[in-house]
């Protein structure tokens, strides 16, 4: 019986955009109306996959090569670069103020241990919430 009282009411109950059209007209202030309230879903995610690099650009090699789980060097970090990209740089010390950039950002740790540098992905996890990516998918169909 409450479940049919419960649809009943929001049958009757109006829109977002149904109330956003009766504030624009001027009929009633936004104080006089009240919005109705919307569930959010939040979805927790990496921020991994929702930065996103350009490809073939020396951020982007770093980002794919670089693991969560362990510590690599320059050395394996190019190495790995070569393997998946086969691409390898005239100048090896290029890749450093990338990596000095991303480890100011907080987004990859370093370590100094026995004088070799070594780095690796800090797993930072976000909340995003469902009216933020609708909004994000309409933003980008309005700019493209």
């Amino acid at each position: 019986m409450m479940n049919l009282i419960n649809f009943i009411k929001q049958l009757f109950k109006p829109t977002t955009q149904e109330v956003k059209d009766i504030v624009d007209q001027g009929i009633y202030s936004e104080n006089e109306v009240e919005l109705p309230k919307t569930k959010e879903k939040t979805e927790i995610v990496s921020i991994w996959d929702v930065i996103n690099c350009n490809e073939h650009t020396q951020a982007y090699h770093l980002v794919s090569v670089i693991p969560y789980d362990e510590w690599i060097d320059m050395n394996e970090i190019q190495r790995r670069i070569w393997d998946l990209f086969q691409i390898e740089y005239k100048n090896e010390r290029s890749l450093y103020p990338y990596l000095k950039t991303m480890v100011d950002l907080g987004l990859i740790e370093t370590s100094n241990i026995g004088g070799r540098r070594k780095w690796r992905k800090k797993d930072l996890l976000i909340k995003l919430s469902e009216q933020k990516k609708v909004k994000e998918t309409i933003e980008q169909k309005i700019s493209a």
